[in-house]
Parts: structure tokens; sequence; C-alpha cells
């Protein structure tokens, strides 16, 4: 489902960990349709509950045919790491899972996990907590696998950028607040090689996806596990 803001014929598709927490409040404060509450009483969830993230849909995506149309994307390698920065540190996503408490499955999993521990179990913890899935997903599942169903196709770094496009188009003055921070930040050179080979293939895949807008910092070394097949030709 796409969030809009209707009144200026406005849609976005919203990628977890890509500024999202960001560009919802700078939408939600530019549509006529929401009432913003008292600032006392605004917290993330205000922007979230007023948008929430949805998977991408093609057919529903394409009633918006005319509407101006985008998306922002990440660096993937630093969107993962704030998976573990923001979700596992700074929300204990982790720590307060239920089904790791109480099923002795997975006991092995770490409810307190140092970067290493997280990521080379990553799928396990995927499985245990449903926001860590939601926010470690790749961003095909948010955006799509073509970004020519956009008009616009943002990075976070250029976040000011659609602030000012995003006065230019409704006559307001729009700022971009910085939601959502991590406390602390996270490199691939914080982790220990056979981690970073745990999550090579999901990285593959994702910088194969944004390689318009990202270069891979991991190589030209390759795993079969993620190369996508090509459509073959006859």
């Amino acid at each position: 489902m796409a969030i809009t803001v209707d009144a200026y014929k406005i849609a976005y598709m919203a990628l977890p960990k890509a500024g999202c927490s960001s560009v919802k409040e700078a939408l939600a404060r530019l549509d006529p349709d929401f009432t913003v509450p008292p600032e006392d009483q605004i917290d993330i969830y205000t922007w979230h509950g007023r948008f929430p993230t949805r998977r991408f849909r093609g057919f529903r995506w394409a009633r918006y045919s005319d509407y101006w149309r985008f998306c922002v994307v990440r660096d993937p390698v630093k969107r993962l790491m704030s998976v573990y920065t923001n979700r596992v540190v700074q929300f204990g996503d982790v720590a307060n899972s239920r089904r790791l408490r109480k099923n002795p499955k997975w006991s092995h999993l770490n409810p307190d996990p140092s970067p290493d521990e997280f990521f080379a179990n990553l799928t396990d913890y995927k499985s245990v907590n449903s926001s860590i899935k939601h926010h470690a997903m790749g961003a095909w599942h948010f955006l799509g696998r073509d970004f020519g169903n956009y008009d616009r196709v943002y990075k976070t770094e250029e976040l000011g950028q659609l602030a000012q496009d995003l006065s230019k188009r409704t006559g307001q003055f729009v700022t971009m607040p910085r939601g959502n921070r991590s406390d602390q930040t996270l490199t691939l050179d914080d982790l220990a090689p056979a981690t970073i080979d745990a999550i090579r293939p999901f990285l593959e895949q994702e910088y194969e996806h944004l390689s318009a807008f990202y270069q891979n910092p991991l190589g030209s070394r390759r795993h079969e596990a993620c190369a996508i097949p090509s459509a073959r030709v006859s």
C-alpha cells in the first residue's frame, strides 16, 4: 500500500531503515487530512501509525500512476548495520522477544547479542522477532524490482533535496527531520571475516538490486547462493 498525500497527489513507498521515519513525518505534516497532535504527545509511532510501511504490490501502485511517485534508498551495508544498532541495541527487539524467551528451540540465541552473534545468526533472529524480520528484509520487498515505477528515487544522502522538491510541489516550506537515528555507528570493519561471509549473500543481492545507486564494497567475490538467475532468451 502506498503512502499518499492526496491533496498534492504525492505517493511514497517506504523502505525500513532508509529515512522512512523522517519522510513520514514530513508528509504527515503536509497532509491536510491529518491532525498533528500537540508536540508533547508526539513520538516516532505518531508517524508510523499514520503511515504504516507496507510491502510493494504492483497492481496497487499502478492506481497512483497520475501521482508524483518517489522512494528513498539506502546503502545496503549501512541499512543492515542499523538494524542492529537501532532495533537490537536501542529498542531491545531481541531482548524483549517473547518467542525467544519461551521456546527452547531458540536457546542458542543470545538475547543480548554482540554484532557478530547477531549477524552470524540473522536468519534465526528474524524467525524469532517480526520487527527484526521486517527491518532486515530486502529492499525489493518494499520498493519492487523496477525503479522505473518511480518519478524520482532519492538516496538517504539526498533527503535535503527531497525536502526542497516537496516544498516546490506543495508550495509549503518543508524541512526533513532526522527521526529514529541510531545512537551508535557500526561498520563492516567492526565484524569478523566469518560474520561478513555470513551476510555476504544478502548484501550481494541488495547491491545488485541497487546497483544504479550504490557500489558494492565487498569486491568481485561472488557466492553461487546469491546469484540472481538471468532470464533466458530463446
